[in-house]
């Protein structure tokens, strides 16, 4: 069955589910869920020296996240290709702010180019590849200032950050 003779309201359907990957992805990020990450993909998914599926994911972000204090991604741009009822490609690209303990404050632009299966009922991340446009690291984090107090200040550390008990343990040791 080609894309064309997928039901369209199958494709919509499906279009959905996938468009909340990396949404969900995003999150799973911010919140340095492993396991909420590992769910969002297949068994056959590979992530090199990591190994396969969903503990390959947990070992490769668990590595990956190891410096995080915290990573925010905007994601925008999901273009979504559907070559059956069970199989799909796409792109997406995200923007990430994220403050590490070895490189200070950084800033990425980033492209994922994404195969998806529908699996057990569920549209899953075949694969990902995360390509990056820039990445940057600033001078100064913006997390250095003192806290904004909104709604009397607007500028200065917000509410999120702070909430989070290892990230408001770095933020006091380095103020």
């Amino acid at each position: 069955m080609s894309a064309t003779e997928v039901d369209p309201i199958e494709a919509l359907l499906a279009r959905d589910e996938i468009r909340s990957l990396p949404i969900r992805y995003a999150a799973a990020v911010e919140a340095r869920d492993v396991d909420a990450m590992a769910e969002l993909f297949s068994p056959h998914a590979r992530f090199g020296k990591y190994g396969q599926g969903p503990d390959g994911l947990r070992r490769l972000m668990t590595d990956s996240l190891a410096g995080s204090l915290f990573a925010v991604m905007l994601v925008a741009n999901h273009l979504i290709d559907l070559q059956d009822d069970t199989h799909g490609s796409g792109q997406v690209w995200a923007h990430c702010y994220a403050q590490t303990r070895e490189d200070g404050f950084l800033e990425q632009l980033i492209k994922y180019e994404d195969r998806y299966e529908k699996l057990s009922g569920r549209w899953l991340f075949a694969h990902r590849r995360h390509r990056l446009w820039y990445g940057t690291s600033h001078d100064q984090s913006p997390l250095s200032q003192p806290a904004a107090n909104w709604p009397q200040g607007q500028v200065g550390v917000g509410d999120i950050p702070l909430a989070d008990p290892e990230f408001a343990a770095w933020w006091r040791s380095v103020r």
